[in-house]
């Protein structure tokens, strides 16, 4: 039986993003749970899905003392600020030192962290747990497939493995994942590893294993491993932190050098040979929604319009109006947006009551431009407690508090508004608040990929709008300044 020290600390930055991650949004955690640390965070993780829980039953399967420190995740947002950061990196380095000695270190990772004094978040917390644990103790750590690799997150870990899906649906089958290379590591073994950037920024919506090429590469991830070849992780990358290490990575791990390299090799060619295949078509607002009214003419399923530049999966805040105005304007029957975060709406909205008609200037504080309230009279249709359990197959497991909702209705348009931030990628949250996600001609989404494993099944067609947002969709329209030198986006020019 070993000593396995667990936790995790996870934030995906939008350096272009308008607001920060302080202490108290992983307190909150959004989508997932919120900061947990000691015992609690077992029975805070049992039965969701993300890579500690499969961690986890994995190694308690096999009889081992898991100790605990502190879990954490906020949404995705700017940088986590240099308070908030120091407090929970400080607080795992310090349950771990209590927990000494220990056999292993296993840490639930994001990958794209950025602070306001580290452009390496992850990197910075690995190299503190490192210089503790000294350099004969594993460290595994499992990483969201939108990792930003760095050489020193590399080099301080034995072992890094990410999803292999985008949605995210086999976050705990990672953490599984990450503990069969633990359980070798702690026989002593020491592994062969292989760590390669590629010079491209893949956009976010084009990085799903929904479509290709993001389908086949994934499947050619699992294909390399195997014999020498223990573990490979392709990461695309977080196109939206103005950082060197910005942009996809692989990472291969075995028993024999060469083999482990030519792993690395074979991933990366099938990634350059595919850059040009990351591409999709982006409709403007009213574009999007003329089409989407066109194409549910006579369908027995909901087009759906993904909002993607105002995803709180990547930064957003998931309160722009564009989508909004577009279905408003074109008179759109039968048709629902969400989720609308607007804490003062949705109080206003109780205030008033069922039924109640009620004049507001909602959401567009987002202060990018082309956004603003949208200032109208809105029906008060239903007044949800907020609290629920998401079933869909990223969200599954999560318990959700978005408390209080309200649902609001202008002419043939319903507006799910939250008082937290959180992607629609679960079906229950429409179902929730009143809407019966599959009878409704058209739905919009404020989510760029993740709402996909949960609602592209019951869609007739999906459809992405370039929207006014924080989370622009192109990378070669974003000001960066500190990317390496001859990055561009796939496809395209060098970048700067």
């Amino acid at each position: 039986m070993a000593r396995i020290v667990i936790g995790g600390f996870q934030h995906e930055t939008n350096t272009f993003a308008p607001t920060k991650a302080d202490y108290r949004a992983f307190e909150r955690g959004g989508g997932f749970p919120p900061l947990t640390s000691g015992d609690s965070l077992f029975s805070a993780m049992e039965g969701v899905n993300i890579a500690i829980a499969g961690f986890i039953e994995k190694a308690r399967a096999d009889g081992h003392a898991l100790l605990p420190t502190t879990w954490c995740a906020a949404p995705p947002s700017a940088h986590v600020t240099e308070e908030t950061y120091e407090r929970i990196a400080g607080a795992i380095v310090e349950q771990l030192k209590a927990h000494l000695p220990v056999d292993a270190v296993y840490l639930c990772l994001h990958g794209a962290m950025v602070t306001e004094h580290f452009d390496d978040g992850e990197g910075e917390l690995l190299r503190r747990v490192r210089d503790v644990v000294g350099p004969e103790i594993p460290i595994v750590g499992s990483l969201d497939l939108h990792t930003n690799g760095t050489r020193l997150m590399f080099d301080s870990a034995d072992a890094l493995v990410a999803f292999r899906t985008y949605p995210h649906v086999d976050m705990a089958v990672t953490g599984g994942r990450a503990y069969a290379l633990m359980k070798r590591l702690l026989t002593g073994e020491r592994f062969a590893k292989a760590f390669r950037q590629l010079p491209f920024l893949i956009p976010l919506s084009w990085q799903t294993t929904f479509m290709e090429p993001g389908r086949t590469l994934y499947e050619r991830v699992g294909a390399l491993e195997g014999g020498d070849v223990l573990s490979v992780s392709f990461n695309a990358g977080f196109p939206a932190a103005d950082i060197a290490d910005c942009g996809p990575t692989v990472l291969a791990y075995g028993t024999e050098s060469e083999a482990v390299e030519r792993a690395a090799d074979a991933m990366v060619d099938a990634i350059a040979q595919a850059e040009h295949d990351f591409a999709g078509v982006l409709h403007e607002a009213d574009d999007a929604v003329a089409e989407a009214i066109v194409l549910s003419q006579g369908a027995d399923k909901p087009v759906v319009i993904a909002d993607t530049q105002d995803n709180p999966g990547a930064g957003g805040d998931s309160n722009t109006t564009g989508m909004l105005r577009a279905l408003v304007a074109a008179d759109a029957q039968n048709a629902a947006l969400g989720l609308l975060f607007d804490p003062a709406a949705a109080e206003a909205a109780h205030e008033a009551g069922v039924g109640a008609e009620i004049t507001l200037a909602l959401g567009g504080q987002s202060k990018v431009p082309g956004d603003a309230p949208f200032e109208a009279t809105f029906t008060v249709e239903s007044l949800p407690e907020g609290k629920f359990t998401c079933t869909g197959p990223f969200y599954s497991g999560a318990r959700m508090d978005l408390s209080p909702m309200a649902t609001l209705r202008i002419g043939g348009v319903r507006v799910v508004v939250g008082s937290k931030k959180v992607q629609m990628a679960d079906r229950m949250i429409f179902r929730h608040a009143g809407v019966v996600p599959e009878d409704a001609a058209i739905l919009v989404v404020k989510s760029s990929a993740h709402f996909r494993a949960d609602f592209e099944p019951y869609a007739h067609a999906v459809l992405v709008a370039e929207s006014p947002g924080p989370m622009i969709a192109d990378p070669g329209k974003l000001p960066w300044k500190n990317l390496r030198s001859g990055m561009r986006v796939s496809g395209g020019d060098p970048l700067g």
